[in-house]
């Protein structure tokens, strides 16, 4: 006697994603000698390492990374810093995400899910 054939079950929908876009320091930027770039005078607490929070609709911290491979434009002055949070909750509306303590940026579920933050400083 065979076996009946098994359920085929719908795929879970992922209950986290990856944030991702770019941060722009386009003031007090330089070249850190290794290829990248970190901010200067006013902006010194702009350099990798940086802290990204993600927050909710209600402020609540959900997700938090740092700022990571950082890329100096000589022609524009400005340092361009790659943005990546990994495990953010699906499910808002829409998200905040602050660099350092320099204020939120909110963006809705959609941009934030399609890797379209974008933000810049200076």
């Amino acid at each position: 006697m065979a076996k009946p054939a098994a359920k085929a079950t719908p795929s879970a929908k992922p209950n986290t994603f990856t944030l991702t876009g770019e941060f722009d320091l386009v003031d007090g930027a330089v070249a850190d000698g290794t290829g990248g770039c970190e901010g200067t005078g006013g902006y010194d607490d702009i350099t990798m390492g940086t802290s990204v929070t993600v927050y909710d609709a209600a402020g609540t911290v959900i997700a938090a990374s740092s700022l990571i491979l950082s890329t100096f434009d000589e022609d524009t002055g400005t340092c361009a810093f790659d943005v990546s949070i990994d495990a953010v909750p699906t499910g808002e509306d829409f998200y905040q995400v602050e660099i350092s303590h320099r204020g939120k940026v909110q963006l809705s579920a959609e941009e934030a899910q399609n890797g379209q933050f974008a933000s810049s400083l200076g």
